[in-house]
């Protein structure tokens, strides 16, 4: 047989996926498995998104929709864009709607890469960024970020990683998995290291709307001189329970919209018809379902993060937005992946080890707190059980 790619061969799969997967395999074995790996929410999708849905596809619309989206979700998103992020676009030049927000990076990826080039992120990093900047055609470039000042930001760590290669910086704010929301000063400090260098900044804001405590997100694209050089990226998935729904979409210049579009042209085509319907209704309908949602992971994250830090042998520091928890397990001889495991086996607790999320992640765990408080609860009883083993 002729050799595979040594490209894929190289890339590896995703932690997050892999953890979940295992889980609800042993779920379905019968385990009795608390899953905290994973990143879907457990609400619903809210009803008038799921009419609308039903409704497009009532009057039709299950054809071919235009491969950049349908004027009705541009439209949309356009005007989201604009009241909500400070961002002037034209719907028609500058949105291109994908199935789902991770499709939406590697786009953006590859509109702006060439062999060769530079790409850094922010460590603990989103499993998912190195292995697409490397199927990008780019080399990743990651910046470690200390735990020992929460995570912080600041030029001089950027300064010291630029090059003559270097093409772009990708930011997440809130951060999966930190839960770290970028406060104007570390903004500024991507934004007067991207200006210097003339890179682009790939801005991820889909946790955007899950900020707790009155912090609010600050867009990247919306501040002076940053429009042209950063592509914001976001989606419907965790504001809005629609994870299943594959609904994300880039926001950028003219040119890069032009060049993702012809990727995504040439692969997956576009997103579905109706999701896009769905789309118009998320975004043009009443928010309190978002506000609601947001408050109920608030609660989770403050009832977690008491419980996490009265047990011995954990510590968590409280988060700022998404919904992951990062607790580390000082005084334990286990590395990451000893530690999930060993949460799996001895207390059937699924959690993501840290080191998926890059060096800077080793000693840490991630939980997801988009799940019921109810298995919340049994997984702080059943942590604080095993915990003198970890």
């Amino acid at each position: 047989m002729k050799e595979l790619s040594r490209l894929l061969g190289s890339v590896p799969g995703s932690v997050t996926m892999a953890v979940n997967d295992k889980a609800k395999a042993l779920q379905a074995a019968g385990k009795d498995v608390i899953a905290l790996a994973g990143g879907d929410p457990d609400f619903d999708t809210p009803e008038h998104i799921i009419q609308a849905a039903f409704a497009a596809i009532e009057d039709g619309a299950t054809h071919y929709p235009p491969t950049k989206g349908t004027p009705a979700a541009l439209e949309a998103i356009a005007n989201k864009t604009a009241r909500e992020n400070g961002i002037q676009v034209d719907a028609k030049t500058q949105i291109l709607i994908t199935p789902g927000a991770k499709w939406a990076i590697y786009l953006a990826l590859a509109a702006i890469t060439n062999p060769g080039d530079e790409i850094i992120y922010l460590e603990p990093v989103w499993v998912s960024y190195p292995p697409m900047i490397t199927l990008a055609g780019g080399t990743p470039v990651p910046v470690s970020l200390s735990p020992a000042d929460n995570f912080t930001v600041t030029a001089e760590q950027l300064r010291a990683h630029v090059t003559p290669n270097t093409k772009a910086i990708m930011v997440n704010s809130p951060c999966n998995p930190t839960g770290r929301v970028l406060t104007e000063a570390e903004v500024q400090a991507v934004v007067e290291v991207a200006t210097e260098n003339d890179l682009f900044v790939i801005a991820d804001e889909i946790y955007e709307h899950l900020i707790f405590d009155g912090r609010s997100n600050i867009s990247i694209a919306s501040l002076p001189g940053m429009a042209e050089r950063t592509i914001t990226v976001n989606g419907l998935s965790k504001a809005y329970a629609m994870t299943g729904w594959r609904l994300g979409w880039l926001v950028a210049s003219p040119d890069i919209i032009k060049l993702a579009g012809k990727l995504s042209s040439q692969t997956v085509s576009s997103a579905a018809t109706f999701t896009m319907a769905a789309t118009a209704a998320a975004l043009n309908g009443p928010q309190d379902c978002v506000a609601d949602m947001r408050d109920a992971y608030q609660k989770r994250r403050d009832f977690m993060v008491k419980a996490l830090n009265e047990i011995e042998g954990v510590h968590c520091r409280s988060i700022e937005g998404a919904f992951y928890l990062f607790p580390s397990f000082p005084g334990s001889s286990k590395n990451s992946l000893e530690l999930a495991d060993a949460l799996l086996d001895k207390a059937g607790i699924a959690g993501t080890p840290g080191i998926g999320f890059g060096a800077a992640g080793e000693g840490h765990v991630r939980f997801s707190i988009a799940t019921a408080m109810s298995d919340l609860e049994k997984a702080v009883e059943r942590l604080a059980k095993v915990a003198h083993e970890l």
